[in-house]
């Protein structure tokens, strides 16, 4: 939260906002700016993971949009190839901005062309969290036992716009209202955990209280926190190496 308020405790110091944050200490290497930008990133975490045997699985996770980005085919061919421990997984919502996603793509599905590199693709509800972590859960499986790749599509609906302001006249009035009223994830994970008898109602109203305090502390820590201070502008911009007694940098 800090980070997005671009105070100096933010997880980048302030520097990365919501488009390019990051943290290393729990593996994340960071939101791109550019779109379709995360595929090599993935590619070069998992053959790092692999020449280490560190048994972590990368993941790079992309719009429809995003899928139709020459780094798409680079970056997935790459870890097909090299059987890498990665995982693409593709979250369709219908929209790249405006652009709906049967005008943008020759196949019916994003999970069609992974065929083309070798690897199983697999197209799930995006809305049903059981059947996504099911279909996470194998593919992490695979990638460990050193099978290399998988593409998961998590189809889904964008039940706002891209952006703020954004009048989505694009959109079918019908299809925005049934989706968000009757078809919203949280919604639908809730009933499956009370049907199957997983949690109870006071359970899951404890959760929710829970995560709203500290969804609450956290816009105040932001709200408390302090701005850099301009001599902080140029810190972490650049990487800077230390060299050795030879003078070979580190």
């Amino acid at each position: 939260m800090a980070e997005i308020f671009g105070k100096i405790t933010g997880l980048c110091k302030g520097k990365g906002g919501s488009m390019h944050i990051a943290d290393l200490d729990k593996g994340m290497l960071g939101a791109n700016g550019i779109v379709g930008g995360g595929y090599p990133l993935a590619a070069g975490a998992a053959l790092t993971a692999k020449l280490k045997k560190t048994g972590a699985v990368s993941a790079c996770f992309f719009g429809d949009g995003a899928g139709n980005q020459g780094t798409f085919h680079e970056g997935i061919n790459l870890a097909a190839i090299w059987k890498l421990p990665a995982i693409f997984v593709a979250e369709n919502n219908g929209y790249g901005e405006a652009t709906p996603f049967t005008y943008a793509s020759g196949c019916e599905s994003i999970a069609d062309r992974a065929v083309a590199y070798g690897i199983p693709g697999v197209t799930v509800d995006g809305k049903d969290v059981v059947a996504v972590y099911q279909a996470a859960q194998e593919a992490v499986e695979r990638a460990r036992r050193g099978e290399g790749p998988t593409l998961i599509e998590c189809v889904t609906y964008r039940n706002y716009g891209h952006f703020e302001g954004d009048a989505q006249k694009y959109k079918n009035s019908t299809d925005k209202e049934k989706h968000l009223n009757e078809d919203d994830a949280i919604v639908k994970f809730r009933q499956y955990l009370l049907s199957n008898q997983l949690v109870t109602e006071n359970e899951l109203n404890e959760i929710d209280a829970y995560v709203e305090k500290e969804v609450e502390d956290s816009v105040a820590y932001a709200e408390n926190s302090a701005y850099p201070e301009p001599s902080e502008l140029l810190t972490d911009v650049y990487v800077s190496y230390e060299s050795n007694d030879k003078g070979e940098q580190q």
